[in-house]
């Protein structure tokens, strides 16, 4: 078992300051390659470039299209999840400058996906590589995969479809790439996604008595949902649930007729205490209190196919997950940060979510989020981040193998 001496992370803090210049590039290439709306072959394959320079083992992307990259061939599987895809741009003339061109200043890097979450692919991709040429992974103990995924798409149907569609991979513990600030963040609230739709019946606006308007069926069931939020319920850690009502869709014959269907769209966020039924459950009373019970709540499913005409159907309901602070994954990336940086890393949680809803909340498989940048940019025109923290994520991604296997962990 290696040992994370001084000496040797001495020499690897100084191989990395060695691959700057790389790291940098492919961090200001991949950034410039759109990849909006789950499209990333373009990106996948710059990353599948940068893997087999470096000589990973295996280097393919899979049935849904996210990019893979495997060096070793050990029992132990770690997973390095980085969704290289990106929200839109939204409105071009709220930036500053071209959301595509990687615009330094005052060494911010800033450009769409920066934060969001291109900036830990490097460090993850040369921290693997620099990993194995250091001996800090064990290649017939350890199988190191990079997983360049859609998570804008669904967050957790990749990691879904990754392990459910090869056999071969078994991930005993997943690093998580979405920003953190450098620190080390180990759970969030989850989610559950519905809608609630009336139906009316069309008639013409100026004749409106005529017709029964859909949308006014709503209004009281809004206004309920606007009123559950302050009394919903808090974690000491994960914090406290909420609910909003997120969108709106009508339909109507005409903009001078009454609407015969609305349709609102809920996004409610579940801490732990909370269950797919009594979030469903909370909905379903405000809707049996509105005077209009013959509303329909019904979960949302996600069923659109990448972008190679693969199809997963999910329900979307995403757990809430959070590891304890002592447990032994987080206490080796604390040990890891420490013998890295010279201080162990604070610990915290994201308040969006990730693909972690997958990996801990549904598979149970021990995960961790490491990366550089802060989530409050994630989405924004603002999109950025620091590229001294792209390059020193990169050791901590390198020594965490040999930091886990210093620690003792129940066999799954």
């Amino acid at each position: 078992m290696t040992k994370l001496t001084p000496e040797l992370t001495n020499n690897l803090n100084a191989r990395v300051e060695d691959r700057r210049a790389d790291i940098i590039q492919f961090m200001r290439d991949i950034c410039a390659i759109p990849s909006m709306e789950s499209q990333l072959k373009d990106v996948g394959e710059r990353c599948a470039a940068e893997m087999r320079k470096l000589g990973f083992d295996e280097v393919r992307f899979d049935v849904m299209g996210n990019i893979l990259g495997r060096i070793g061939v050990g029992p132990r599987h770690i997973v390095f999840d980085s969704h290289i895809d990106t929200v839109g741009i939204g409105d071009r003339t709220q930036w500053d400058h071209d959301p595509f061109a990687g615009v330094v200043r005052d060494g911010v890097l800033f450009a769409r996906g920066a934060s969001d979450e291109k900036g830990s692919t490097p460090g993850m991709i040369y921290g693997m590589a620099l990993a194995r040429d250091l001996g800090l992974l064990d290649t017939t103990e350890w199988t190191a995969w990079y997983f360049g995924n859609m998570e804008e798409w669904c967050d957790g149907i990749a990691p879904n479809s990754f392990v459910d569609n090869d056999p071969h991979i078994k991930p005993d513990f997943v690093v998580i790439g979405e920003p953190t600030r450098m620190q080390i963040y180990r759970g969030h609230k989850g989610r559950v996604e519905m809608k609630v739709t009336a139906k009316g019946r069309s008639a013409h606006a100026a004749s409106n008595y005529l017709g029964d308007n859909a949308v006014y069926k709503l209004l009281t069931t809004i206004a309920g949902i606007r009123d559950l939020d302050p009394h919903l319920r808090t974690h000491e850690f994960l914090g406290k649930g909420t609910i909003t009502v997120s969108d709106m869709k009508v339909s109507t014959v005409s903009i001078n007729a009454v609407p015969d269907e609305a349709t609102i769209y809920i996004d409610r966020r579940v801490t732990f205490g909370d269950t797919l039924q009594s979030a469903m459950e909370e909905v379903q009373t405000i809707i049996d209190h509105s005077g209009f019970p013959e509303l329909k709540l019904e979960m949302l499913q996600y069923d659109e196919p990448s972008y190679t005409g693969f199809k997963m159907v999910l329900d979307k309901y995403f757990p809430a997950w959070a590891l304890d602070a002592s447990h032994p994954l987080v206490q080796a990336a604390e040990t890891t940060t420490e013998a890295v940086y010279g201080a162990r890393a604070a610990t915290g949680k994201w308040n969006f979510s990730t693909n972690g809803t997958y990996w801990a909340g549904k598979a149970g498989i021990p995960s961790i989020g490491f990366g550089p940048g802060d989530e409050n940019h994630a989405h924004t025109v603002i999109d950025q981040v620091l590229l001294d923290d792209v390059v020193k994520a990169t050791s901590f991604y390198a020594a965490l193998p040999a930091a886990v296997a210093m620690y003792p962990f129940e066999n799954k």
